[in-house]
Formats: C-alpha cells, structure tokens, sequence
C-alpha cells in the first residue's frame, strides 16, 4: 500500500484528495479565511470576463453522486441525482450560440445540471457580506414554435441554506428567449469562512421536452465578490508547491513499501522455507497487493 501523506494542500489527511474540506463546518481555512473571491464556470473551461473576473474550469465528469474540490481549494462542487430514463446521462451541457444580454457570450455555452440537488461551494473566505452572482443560458429547451420549446425547467435556489428563488426558469426570467443570459446578484453572510449555493429540483416543470433526463437545475457560471474591504491575501497555493507536495509522498511511499519486500527478502531467504513460513510469505504478498 502507499501512503501519499502529503497532498495539494499540503496538509496530512486519510481521506481522499479534497474531501477534508467539505467535513462538517468545513475546516479549511477556518478562522480569519484566505479568500475573499471566487469565479466558477460551471461545466466549461477557464474564462476571464470581459470585466476581468476569473471564472476557473468546472469541467470535469461528475455521475450521479459525487463531488470535486479545485485544485485551489477556492471552491466545491457536489453533485446527487439519476436522470430517469436516459441510459447515458450528461450532467454538463454545451452550445454554440451567441448570446444577448452579455459581453461574454463564451461564459453561457457550457452549463453543469443535475437530476436533483447541485451545491457549490466557496471555500476558505474571509467573513462579511458578498455579492453573490449565479448566470444562466437556457441552452437545452429552444424557444422555437415546434413541441420542442414547451419543455419547463423549474428549480429552487438556496444560498447559505435561505431560499432565494422559488420556482425559477430561465427561459421565463429570459422572457422566453433560449439566446439571453440572465443574471441574478444576491447578497450572502459569509460567518463561518464558507458560502454554500443549492440548486435544487422539487420534481415541478417537465421531465421530457425535448428528450428524456430535461429537468433539474442548471447553471452557467458563478461569482462571488466581497462587500467590505478584505484583509487576507486571496492567493492560491501555487502549482509547484502543489506538485512538489504529490511527487514527495509519493516517493516516501515507494520507497517505504520498497524497503519492506528488500526485508522480507532477505529474512525469508536466509532461512529454511517451512509450510508455515511459506503461508506467511504468501499471506503478506496479499495483503500487500491488497493494500
């Protein structure tokens, strides 16, 4: 078995890469914080905005119950829900549409959804009032005359567990246009160094229009800015440090499970090989491949 004691944050955990974080009252960072922003494009690759907002990448694969810490430990993303009915379910969408209402037509043609409950989480940041930004683009259901615009997605968004919107649909906030971004700002307390933002589907709108697994929230990107004058630095921990931390416990695992073969070799070796120590050998090797 190795052990990579030492991970991004170069902290020591046995849990896996991130998930310490997002434990009960969320531990990192806790205290006087290390961030006051975060950007998220939900879905799609890294963008800076026009107006100069970093909005890192959230495009990796999430299924039907899991979750992804960024490599900054800035923000999280979990996500829990089956779509019903489609044997190969897609939890990002994407477009090629331009859009009106924005600048930044790129920000709104990715999209992450769910079948149920979507949270994002900003990690880390230092208390006080934020704006909180959510953008979105109905790219699934079109706003044509044929079937295929009467398709409903109906949602509710919570923001540090208060509910926001009730009932919210993009395609009606857009005034039924499936090329307008919507955006809607918030103001959050942020009293314990985290920002929580729940999406989440209560089984209204359609579920089928225009095909199976067309329900539950979506989202196209996400931002939060401070209200107050900050006083952490906001700086991520850097790559090199982050890799240099993998690549060192790495090595201190290999070379810990090498030395215990060497041992074993020489031991075992050095001996006559009785049955029972030919059933340890074997019981270790196991255990070992096991681990």
């Amino acid at each position: 078995m190795i052990l990579v004691l030492l991970h991004s944050s170069s902290t020591f955990s046995g849990l896996p890469s991130g998930l310490n974080c997002l434990q009960r009252n969320f531990p990192c960072n806790r205290g006087s914080g290390s961030n006051y922003n975060f950007g998220i494009k939900c879905g799609g690759p890294r963008i800076t905005s026009s107006d100069g907002v970093v909005f890192e990448r959230d495009d990796q694969i999430l299924g039907p119950a899991s979750y992804f810490v960024s490599d900054t430990n800035r923000w999280a993303v979990s996500n829990v829900g089956y779509f019903a009915g489609n044997n190969n379910p897609q939890y990002t969408k994407n477009s090629s549409s331009q859009f009106t209402n924005t600048l930044d037509s790129q920000l709104f043609q990715t999209a992450r959804t769910s079948a149920s409950s979507l949270r994002y989480y900003g990690l880390g940041l230092e208390n006080g009032n934020y704006t909180v930004s959510l953008q979105f683009a109905e790219i699934v259901i079109d706003d044509s005359t044929t079937w295929q615009s009467l398709g409903r997605r109906i949602f509710d968004i919570y923001v540090q567990g208060n509910r926001v919107f009730k009932d919210f649909n993009i395609l009606k906030e857009a005034g039924g246009s499936s090329r307008q971004a919507v955006k809607k700002d918030i103001t959050a307390q942020v009293s314990g160094n985290y920002l929580e933002i729940h999406l989440f589907w209560a089984g209204k709108g359609t579920c089928c229009i225009p095909f199976q697994g067309t329900y539950g929230p979506l989202i196209s990107a996400i931002s939060a800015t401070p209200d107050f004058k900050p006083t952490v630095s906001n700086k991520p921990p850097s790559s090199s440090k982050s890799r240099t931390g993998l690549i060192a416990g790495v090595i201190v695992g290999v070379g810990v499970v090498s030395f215990l073969f060497l041992a074993a070799f020489f031991i075992f070796g050095r001996r006559p090989k009785t049955n029972e120590d030919e059933v340890n050998f074997v019981s270790l090797d196991k255990q070992s491949s096991k681990e």
